[in-house]
């Protein structure tokens, strides 16, 4: 019997135009979007579908953007596949959040609220601290362990072989970027992003996550949720608040993860939410694993004549 397991979009992948399709398509969506913006009492919807860019990109409104999208595609592949079982969830950083949702650990609106209050605290961290983060193509894990030792920078994620990326002080990425090259990475190039996530620089918002996480009710999750921190399944109510604010420093182990799901039988693979990042990512990690990806109304409708 096949296992399935769900994987949901992390911050990134967001793009001008993500889930205007569905809600014209779907009345569910619409609603889902409608919801969203009572609940945060701004726009989301607005800022999602039309922009602009600079709007979206902010960590404020992509984050909640992207849960959000990736919750809609979620709730239609269910609406559309009744029959759909799964077995397991993960996210890439953010979407750990919406993994978390789907397996039933918090609600909608607590989770909206939280990733909207996450991306802002990871912003003011941002403002304070002038960080920066770099892909590293074709290095493996140990040489890029190196530069990082060498520079002073940290290991971000760890997404696939032959793709990483690393986060420190701006200037530092640079030097890393050039050492790298040196020791024959095939690309090494500073990311458009507002600071250093998943390092040191991000610690500042650390205690107001804590904070946050604390004021909503957390349940056990009713399936297992691979968490980004250890790259195994999440625990207790208590061990997913400790993981989810740890998250924001460390390495998100995302090769690591999706390994893990295939030692256990995992052979299906549906990535929710904008682009398909994750789905290349496991292209790379293991080829033979079935991919499907719901990110937009022509993505939803493959996916259903798929599981159908």
């Amino acid at each position: 019997m096949s296992k399935t397991a769900l994987l949901f979009a992390g911050q990134g992948a967001q793009v001008v135009g993500m889930g205007k399709d569905l809600a014209e398509a779907f009345p569910t969506a619409k609603a889902w979007f409608e919801r969203a913006n009572a609940v945060l009492g701004y726009d989301l919807a607005k800022i999602c579908f039309a922009g602009p860019e600079a709007d979206l990109t902010k960590t404020e409104h992509a984050q909640p953007g992207i849960f959000l999208v990736s919750w809609i595609a979620y709730h239609l592949l269910r609406e559309r596949v009744p029959g759909l079982s799964f077995e397991a969830t993960a996210g890439l950083s953010l979407g750990e959040f919406t993994a978390l949702a789907a397996a039933e650990t918090f609600g909608f609106e607590d989770g909206l609220k939280v990733v909207r209050q996450r991306g802002q605290y990871m912003q003011e961290a941002c403002e304070v601290t002038k960080g920066g983060m770099a892909a590293i193509i074709g290095l493996d894990e140990a040489v890029t362990r190196e530069v990082c030792e060498a520079v002073g920078v940290e290991l971000a994620n760890l997404n696939c072989p032959g793709q990483l990326v690393i986060s420190g002080e701006a200037e530092k990425i640079d030097q890393a970027c050039e050492l790298a090259k040196g020791k024959g990475a095939k690309r090494a190039m500073p990311l458009s992003v507002a600071g250093a996530y998943h390092s040191k620089l991000m610690a500042g918002a650390q205690p107001k996550l804590q904070a946050s996480l604390a004021q909503i009710q957390l349940h056990d999750t009713k399936v297992p949720v691979i968490s980004n921190v250890t790259a195994k399944p999440h625990g207790r109510v208590m061990d997913i608040q400790m993981r989810l604010v740890e998250q924001v420093t460390s390495s998100v182990r995302w090769e690591e993860s999706m390994r893990y799901l295939l030692s256990q039988g995992f052979t299906r693979f549906i990535e929710l939410g904008p682009g398909k990042a994750l789905s290349g990512f496991m292209k790379r990690i293991d080829g033979t694993a079935q991919m499907f990806n719901v990110a937009d109304a022509a993505s939803l409708e493959a996916t259903v004549k798929a599981l159908s």
